[in-house]
């Protein structure tokens, strides 16, 4: 076999069909090509406006058509995700994404099922309800939150972001908020939501660098104006803060290890929602390289 036969064929229009439905991996390469660089991305969860983060205006159109049906068939979006797309404790068998942790075990938290029962058995309710919650569950989302009240799936709508960038969703069972929040910093979390970053040996960039990158965010309409982030808070509140996402931040750290991988996490605030009433996380996850690794490691020695 000659060297040139060997080489990979160019993704083209040509030889990737675009179809209907939630897009393939080869679909988002062709079609629908990064708006936004990996900087950029952290730049926009770190200004304190995840409304930032924005999905290829084309490839919501198709998202809009597609919902549509769903809807019809199922009734709502939340029907569909309970009873078809979101499988509680089990691997994710049903994107047409992948991830390098598919190999993985289901959730690589060390936890094991509620009380010794298997997903399934913990899933017993009418269809397009959100499962019971057995009892001695924790009342809102920790890093040690049992397998069978978790659903960890690949994002098949994902935002615009980089070919090396994988956006997952953790769907909890639970609130990943407790129910009573510190008022001094309530009003800011139900606006702005929370995030955070992993895996990196430098600090994530400066919200100051936004203005830099507004002419990424242009075909949005997006003006320093139109920004929606509170004012920056006091130590006390930025510690709060910083607590409320604590758990969430340990299990992205248990998940995607930080030797391996970088990490920028977020929750969306309820005017962000798209799927209101299901809690998820969003984690954009990159994959280093092995010299990065090795750096990670050397630094922590």
């Amino acid at each position: 076999m000659s060297a040139t036969s060997t080489l990979p064929t160019a993704l083209t229009p040509e030889n990737v069909p675009l179809r209907s439905g939630p897009p393939t991996r080869e679909e988002l390469l062709v079609y629908y090509p990064a708006k936004f660089t990996w900087e950029q991305l952290k730049t926009f969860i770190n200004s304190g406006d995840l409304g930032l983060l924005k999905r290829d205006k084309k490839l919501q159109q198709r998202y809009d058509q597609w919902s549509a049906g769903i809807r019809k068939q199922y009734g709502s979006m939340v029907n569909y995700l309970l009873t078809h797309r979101l499988q509680w404790g089990k691997r994710d068998s049903l994107s047409m994404l992948h991830s390098q942790l598919d190999n993985a075990e289901p959730h690589s938290n060390g936890i094991p099922s509620m009380n010794g029962t298997t997903a399934a058995e913990n899933l017993e309710t009418a269809p397009g309800e959100l499962p019971l919650i057995p009892a001695g569950a924790p009342s809102y989302f920790t890093a040690d939150t049992p397998q069978g009240l978790i659903s960890i799936i690949m994002n098949d709508w994902p935002y615009s972001v980089p070919p090396e960038i994988e956006h997952t969703l953790v769907w909890t069972r639970l609130p990943i908020l407790p129910p009573a929040l510190p008022p001094s910093i309530e009003k800011r979390l139900l606006q702005d939501g929370l995030w955070g970053f992993t895996g990196s040996l430098t600090p994530p960039p400066s919200p100051d660098r936004i203005p830099e990158y507004l002419p990424a965010l242009a075909e949005w309409g997006v003006t320093l104006d139109s920004l929606v982030r509170s004012p920056p808070g006091t130590e006390e509140e930025e510690t709060l803060v910083k607590k409320m996402g604590e758990h969430v931040d340990k299990f992205v750290k248990m998940r995607w290890k930080e030797s391996e991988w970088e990490t920028a996490w977020f929750v969306n605030p309820p005017r962000l929602q798209s799927v209101p009433g299901l809690a998820h996380i969003h984690v954009f996850a990159r994959y280093k390289s092995r010299e990065e690794t090795q750096e990670w490691i050397a630094a922590r020695k």
